[in-house]
């Protein structure tokens, strides 16, 4: 018997944090209700910073302008269901500044399922009971919050 591997999906998403290193996370409500870092996936010919970009003028209305695009930090591989249809999406995850006033969801052209967005400080997302994505965010943010960026994009749990 044969598996198949389902079609690869590439995704940029942020890691969205301010001046006082709280973190942005957006919250859905399928598959039972999760937390998660704003992104999605590539255009064709896009690059992931680019679509980092983009994904967040789409999805908080945030201009261009105001963004602080910092180096990729993560990478995650995951297998689940997108539209319906499994993909197996490859994501890479780029430190991203903006202060709370940058964010305009009015301003939003493609909100998709996003209920709603909450800035969270590392004892609150470390405390957090919801489902948050990726697994291991909170170390994640604790290490660049103290100054510890990773030499290499670190490898994040499904």
């Amino acid at each position: 018997m044969t598996t198949s591997t389902p079609p690869l999906r590439e995704a940029a998403r942020a890691i969205v944090m301010d001046a006082d290193d709280r973190v942005l996370l957006l919250r859905y409500d399928e598959n039972g209700g999760f937390w998660a870092t704003p992104g999605g996936s590539l255009e064709q010919g896009e690059d992931h910073a680019t679509a980092t970009l983009r994904e967040l003028g789409e999805e908080l209305g945030v201009d261009e302008k105001a963004i602080e695009l910092g180096p990729q930090l993560a990478e995650r591989t995951k297998d689940h269901l997108v539209g319906g249809r499994e993909v197996r999406q490859v994501e890479s995850y780029f430190l991203t500044r903006v202060s709370a006033s940058d964010i305009n969801p009015d301003r939003a052209t493609q909100p998709d399922n996003i209920r709603e967005h909450r800035w969270w400080t590392l004892a609150e997302l470390r405390a957090a009971r919801e489902t948050v994505y990726p697994v291991g965010l909170a170390d994640l943010v604790a290490a660049v919050a103290a100054g510890r960026m990773p030499s290499h994009p670190v490898v994040l749990a499904g």
